[in-house]
């Protein structure tokens, strides 16, 4: 990863063009609409009235599409020729996944952006740079957060060489009280309000206040136009794992939210439901250690690096185990691992690498997500930059 900063007028010049460039790219983006879209910006097809998530179509063979990115970290070394170009290439990556799946519904699997590299006032100018090509094809999305979404800024070393702090490219569309950089960071209460406030598209939730810090503790349910609204299809949870501005963790309160609210939407546990969250819990580290013996029946492509799990387990796998309707839990964090792999009666699952930023020079892709009705599935396989497909596996029957 290139973090020497260059002074010179060209490099400057040329860091400026590049950011015109990412925000000429973004405007084209937003102006090309798709067919089927409903005067608010929202496919009717896809969604409901009442805001819930809907199947598409009612015949034999309807399905639910969710495409997954994981790991995007916009922003990243903005300062540089290098973050800019990476921020383009990220695009590219979706908008090839976009176009060749066409999915119902994106989920931002945390990592939206790296803010410790962001020195402005307001880091939503990328998380809104991120989920432009979403936004841009009128596709509805939901997202968590990342250990990275909201970490504090870390001061480069380069930047105190004899050279001096450099010139920063900081949008003044985010300024505030007249200065065009910031140090302070922010919040997940901000990036959050903002998504929500701006996107109509967007099906991300603020959790209780009781669970803060924590931010993104929020369920969706998935109907179907055949069935009676009170028989969903599914449920998908969504859990923020930490990191950042506080530990990496899953906490004791967030595990009995998700046994409070599971059970108020899915007493009898007759629906099936599936999770979201950013690092891996402990029980990844236990599978691992199977793949390693070769003792388990995983999918993937890539087991390149070991599990960097949450500090510790406060009892939300425990909640899991004790339903019989979860069947999947997907997470990101880990650059080099993309399997999915059986644990008690679910599957523990990775997306793929979706950001050119980050570390890793794996080849990008995303996760894909097809839940079908008639008979119920839930189906997954990796779809990579180059329009290639793998890693192809039934997680539920």
């Amino acid at each position: 990863m290139a973090k020497v900063f260059n002074r010179s007028a060209t490099n400057t010049y040329c860091r400026t063009i590049a950011v015109l460039l990412l925000l000429l790219w973004r405007n084209i983006l937003i102006v090309r609409p798709e067919n089927g879209v409903a005067d608010d910006g929202v496919s009717s097809r896809k969604t409901s009235p009442d805001g819930y998530l809907r199947v598409a179509g009612d015949g034999e063979g309807s399905s639910f599409k969710v495409a997954l990115f994981a790991d995007l970290h916009f922003g990243e070394n903005a300062w540089t020729d290098w973050g800019p170009r990476q921020d383009l290439n990220s695009v590219n990556v979706m908008s090839t996944v976009l176009d060749v799946e066409s999915p119902d519904f994106v989920i931002y699997l945390g990592d939206v952006i790296t803010a410790n590299n962001l020195p402005i006032h307001n880091a939503s100018y990328y998380w809104d740079q991120a989920i432009t090509p979403t936004r841009a094809r009128n596709i509805p999305w939901a997202s968590l957060f990342g250990n990275h979404d909201d970490a504090p800024f870390e001061w480069p070393i380069d930047w105190f060489s004899s050279s001096g702090i450099p010139q920063i490219l900081c949008p003044s569309v985010n300024s505030s009280g007249g200065d065009e950089c910031s140090f302070k960071g922010t919040t997940r209460l901000e990036l959050m309000r903002n998504e929500i406030a701006h996107s109509s598209l967007s099906y991300t939730g603020f959790g209780p206040q009781n669970l803060w810090p924590s931010v993104s503790n929020y369920v969706l349910t998935l109907v179907s136009p055949k069935r009676d609204p009170k028989l969903p299809l599914m449920f998908m949870y969504f859990l923020d794992s930490g990191g950042g501005s506080y530990p990496e963790v899953i906490s004791s309160i967030q595990s009995e939210w998700f046994r409070n609210k599971s059970q108020e939407v899915n007493p009898d546990s007759s629906v099936p439901e599936i999770v979201f969250w950013h690092i891996p819990s402990k029980a990844y580290e236990k599978v691992a250690k199977k793949v390693v013996g070769k003792r388990t029946q995983c999918v993937g492509s890539m087991f390149q690096e070991r599990v960097a799990a949450q500090e510790a387990e406060m009892g939300m796998m425990k909640r899991l185990r004790e339903r019989s309707s979860v069947k999947a839990v997907f997470v990101g964090h880990n650059h080099g691992l993309d399997w999915c792999c059986p644990y008690e009666k679910m599957w523990l699952c990775y997306a793929r690498h979706t950001g050119y930023g980050g570390y890793g020079n794996w080849d990008r892709g995303a996760r894909i997500l097809e839940i079908s009705e008639d008979p119920f599935s839930i189906r997954s396989w990796i779809r990579m930059e180059n329009g290639t497909l793998h890693s192809e596996v039934i997680l539920s029957t």
